[in-house]
C-alpha cells in the first residue's frame, strides 16, 4: 500500500471519528501529493512521495520555531502533533548512530578508490550517503547528516 493509499484510508477513519485536526492534517498531505502528481503528470514513486512528506515536516519545523520565537506555544503544539502525524507515513528516521557509520563507510570507499577524501569532496559524500540511507530503507535529516559529513571529513 502506497502512502497515497494510506492516507486516503486514513481520512475516511478521520471523517468517521469526527477527527478535524487529523482530517485537515491528512487533507493537506493529500493536496500535496495530489498537486506533485498533476505537475508530474505521472503517478508519483514511493521516493517522490516520502521526499514530499519529508519538505512537509520541515516546513512544519520551521513554523514551529517561528511560533516558539514569536511567544505561541499553543500553535507551536498544534505544528508538533502535525509533524507526528504525517511521521507516522514515512520509513523510519535513521538514528545518529547508523548515519555515523554510513558516513564512514561511504568516506572509507573514496578512501580505497584513491586518495583520502578533503572537506572539500563534500558534495561526493553527500551523495553517496544519500543514497545509501535511502538503499537501506531510512531517512535522514540532510542537515544532520551534512554536520556528520563535515566532522568526519575534517578528521
Amino acid at each position: 500500500m502506497t502512502i497515497g493509499q494510506r492516507v486516503d484510508a486514513d481520512i475516511v477513519t478521520a471523517m468517521k471519528a469526527r477527527d478535524e485536526h487529523k482530517l485537515t492534517t491528512l487533507r493537506m498531505v493529500k493536496s500535496a501529493l495530489k498537486n506533485k502528481a498533476i505537475d508530474k503528470r505521472a503517478e508519483l514513486t514511493d521516493a517522490e512521495e516520502s521526499q514530499i512528506l519529508s519538505t512537509l515536516i520541515k516546513q512544519r519545523r520551521e513554523s514551529v520555531e517561528s511560533f516558539t520565537k514569536g511567544n505561541r506555544p499553543e500553535l507551536a503544539e498544534k505544528e508538533r502533533v502535525e509533524i507526528g502525524m504525517i511521521e507516522g507515513y514515512l520509513p523510519k528516521e535513521a538514528g545518529e548512530d547508523e548515519i555515523r557509520t554510513v558516513v564512514q563507510g561511504a568516506i572509507a570507499q573514496l578512501a580505497e578508490a584513491g586518495t583520502k577524501p578533503a572537506p572539500k569532496d563534500m558534495g561526493t559524500v553527500m551523495k553517496i550517503v544519500q543514497q545509501r540511507i535511502l538503499a537501506n530503507g531510512l531517512r535522514a535529516d540532510g542537515k544532520l547528516v551534512s554536520e556528520m559529513v563535515k566532522a568526519e571529513l575534517a578528521k
